[in-house]
């Protein structure tokens, strides 16, 4: 299983000098496997990749957390939704309300985008993300519902004997007077139960987090017990704050790579992960 980082920034983009190092795009992440395409998310940086597949062929999965703005509004610019030789599968969170397609044609239209859901020149299949774990070639992929505003799914996905664990935008802290709560009470934990690579919400310091609780996100520090709590391999951290220059980052990850514990990634576009 090969992952590609192709956008990390969280909430909105913020290219500029003082962002180069770990990217202005907002979040997408491609896995690879020997029969499976796999797309997290459609935030700014799924354009880019998009143009990377130039020579694919065949199906894609876009795997959807949820359906904020930061996590979607790349899908119009991503090149394989609009050929006629793709077949491409949207997976999302389910609603009790409006099912997935009303929802996405609720941005893929008139005023806020000016090409239609139902003009893509791709095949598109729209999917609920199933309560049961289900199959994409050879990889296993199970979704489960996670502490952040509206519907929303974190993703563990498997092959190979190898697991990834997505959770981007997850406030598992939520409500805990002291984090993390036993592993039956924490959110997300089964998704990134001994998982071999965790990416994580990691969008704010403590102090930050502390003006900003039930905004759906993590701290690093909270990042880390997480991650330490489900006994994860490595953990990427992701989401991160559009105000956190290059500089910071790298500070706010330097106490956290010296810790014993599991080995921490500051996730930066282009970074190339593989779990063989």
């Amino acid at each position: 299983m090969i992952v590609r980082l192709w956008g990390t920034r969280g909430s909105v983009a913020s290219p500029g000098p003082e962002t180069i190092r770990y990217g202005g795009n907002t979040a997408c992440v491609e896995v690879r496997t020997d029969d499976a395409l796999l797309v997290l998310d459609a935030g700014t940086g799924i354009r880019r990749l998009g143009t990377a597949l130039r020579d694919h062929q065949g199906r894609i999965d876009l795997l959807l957390t949820h359906l904020h703005l930061d996590h979607l509004q790349g899908i119009g610019f991503f090149e394989p939704c609009f050929r006629s030789d793709i077949e491409l599968h949207i997976w999302g969170p389910p609603s009790t309300t409006l099912d997935l397609r009303e929802r996405l044609s609720r941005y893929l239209s008139p005023p806020l985008f000016p090409v239609r859901l139902r003009d893509l020149g791709s095949r598109v299949s729209l999917h609920d993300v199933p309560p049961e774990p289900f199959s994409i070639g050879s990889v296993t992929v199970d979704g489960e519902a996670i502490i952040h505003p509206g519907p929303t799914v974190g993703y563990r996905i498997s092959s190979g004997g190898r697991t990834l664990a997505y959770l981007p935008d997850h406030e598992p802290a939520l409500g805990a007077s002291s984090f993390p709560l036993s592993p039956d009470w924490t959110s997300g934990h089964r998704l990134a139960d001994g998982a071999d690579l965790l990416i994580h919400d990691a969008q704010y310091t403590e102090a930050e987090y502390a003006s900003r609780v039930g905004w759906g996100h993590s701290s690093l520090e909270q990042a880390w017990a997480f991650a330490v709590q489900a006994g994860v391999q490595r953990l990427v951290t992701f989401h991160h704050d559009p105000s956190h220059a290059d500089d910071q980052l790298d500070e706010m990850l330097a106490d956290l790579q010296a810790r014993d514990g599991p080995e921490v990634i500051g996730g930066r576009e282009g970074l190339e992960l593989s779990l063989a």
